[in-house]
């Protein structure tokens, strides 16, 4: 159903921020603005292409979702899909088979080169990785890839002083090559979830939880239900999923009569995880608001639990999310420029990527109102992936 590589990561949760004082100085296309004195609420990494050069562009957001150039940056390394913790950022190389690179964040947001770890391991053949993400607590890194039959979740500890990571085991999903997405803690960071399906042939919901020793592994006999479908349709099939910060999902449910996709327009669902990392649903059709997105690429959750950003071809839609309540529409869309990929920092601001136009855009939104940032959007070229480190 994808034609763009659907990554995701989590940022850990930082404290919110204080407002600062604003001095003069230039942003990334040189012209003169306000920027913080002091330090910024979030650094910004892209993965990009720059004609033969690939390289990871960084920014500093101020309070108003202005960007500046992190100095030194771009930094060059050949990597794709990325996670930070606070103290590194861990990407995957475009090499074949895939190392995972371990990068210090400086207190300027600067990167620096510490290491790297094979993605192939015992019983992992990681033929490509396609996703990497944090537990809350930024001790264990997941990489998401594929053996060249199935989907893996391989697992990793990370050494908080050295950065280096040691492999704990992994987890095969079953799906085929390049079909899961995003994986995503809810509050307990135990149980974590994950959605996708193709063409309403193979649907996907899977529910992890998260070992003592950080090991990742399925949920033993994982049960969950589907919303009750409007008539005429069969069932829903599960595309993207991703948690609040407490025990609620919202799901992505695209309509179907198995084996293919039913008419009507794809729909959110809500759903609460149990104590034993079941879920459950009390969404109909009826009460599952509409999307604008038909070949949606992403979903992100804010912070706080209180917005839905889900982004696609068709471009940036915000929900607003009520826990177990149904989700209710907020915008209409924010662009039409199609967006790849989009992360929240704690501080009302959503970054979102376009690869096709080569654009990066900044908005600040709270439940009451949005706007695009000041010198949004930023022209980059080929941003491949997007990773948001939050500071306040």
């Amino acid at each position: 159903m994808r034609n763009l590589k659907l990554t995701l990561c989590l940022s850990i949760a930082l404290s919110t921020a204080a407002a600062y004082a604003q001095v003069l100085s230039s942003d990334v296309n040189g012209n003169a603005q306000a920027a913080t004195s002091n330090s910024p609420v979030a650094y910004i990494y892209v993965s990009s292409k720059n004609n033969s050069t690939n390289e990871i562009v960084a920014y500093a957001a101020a309070a108003n979702g202005r960007l500046s150039a992190v100095s030194g940056s771009p930094f060059p390394d050949n990597v794709s899909v990325m996670a930070v913790n606070g103290k590194y950022l861990m990407a995957a190389t475009n090499s074949n088979p895939p190392d995972i690179d371990t990068l210090r964040i400086g207190s300027n947001g600067a990167l620096t080169y510490v290491t790297s770890t094979p993605c192939v391991q015992k019983d992992n053949q990681c033929v490509y990785a396609f996703n990497l993400f944090f537990d809350h607590t930024g001790s264990d890194l997941y990489v998401m890839d594929s053996d060249g039959s199935n989907d893996n979740t391989a697992s990793f500890a990370v050494d908080e002083s050295s950065g280096a990571l040691n492999y704990l085991g992994d987890t095969i999903s079953g799906a085929f090559p390049g079909d899961a997405t995003g994986t995503f803690f809810i509050g307990d960071n135990i149980y974590a979830y994950s959605a996708d399906q193709e063409a309403c042939l193979y649907p996907g919901l899977y529910g992890y939880q998260r070992e003592s020793s950080g090991l990742l592994n399925f949920i033993n006999n994982f049960k969950s239900n589907n919303p009750t479908p409007p008539p005429g349709v069969s069932t829903y099939y599960p595309d993207l999923a991703v948690a609040d910060a407490t025990n609620h999902l919202a799901i992505i449910e695209q309509p179907a009569n198995p084996p293919g996709c039913a008419n009507g327009p794809l729909q959110l669902a809500t759903y609460t995880v149990k104590s034993n990392g079941n879920i459950h649903t009390n969404s109909t059709y009826n009460d599952m608001p509409a999307t604008l997105i038909k070949s949606p690429y992403d979903m992100k959750m804010s912070p706080s639990g209180k917005l839905l950003a889900l982004a696609g071809q068709e471009g940036l839609q915000v929900f607003h999310f009520n826990g177990a309540n149904p989700v209710t529409h907020y915008t209409g869309l924010l662009t039409k420029e199609p967006i790849s990929q989009m992360f929240w920092d704690n501080n009302d601001h959503l970054y979102a990527i376009s690869q096709s136009s080569g654009k990066l855009f900044v908005y600040t939104i709270t439940p009451t109102g949005h706007q695009m940032a000041p010198g949004s959007p930023y022209t980059i070229s080929s941003p491949d992936d997007i990773i948001v480190q939050p500071l306040k």
